[in-house]
């Protein structure tokens, strides 16, 4: 019972950690990119998608070479 409250922690910490990563990525872009570009204004799901898929895309490789 234990092992699944440390598991629900870990779960609940990742969540929070993630959605407080995306309000500066949602803060910028919606200063900088309606201004510069003219595009739409983003919510903090959008920034939160915006995020993990950049993560996707630039993760380093784990290989040594």
């Amino acid at each position: 019972m234990e092992k699944a409250g440390i598991i629900l922690g870990v779960v609940v910490l990742w969540i929070f950690i993630a959605l407080l990563m995306a309000y500066p990525t949602m803060w910028c872009w919606n200063y900088l990119m309606p201004k510069l570009f003219g595009l739409v204004q983003i919510h903090w799901f959008d920034a939160l998608v915006i995020n993990i898929f950049c993560s996707i895309l630039f993760k380093g490789s784990s290989k040594s070479s």
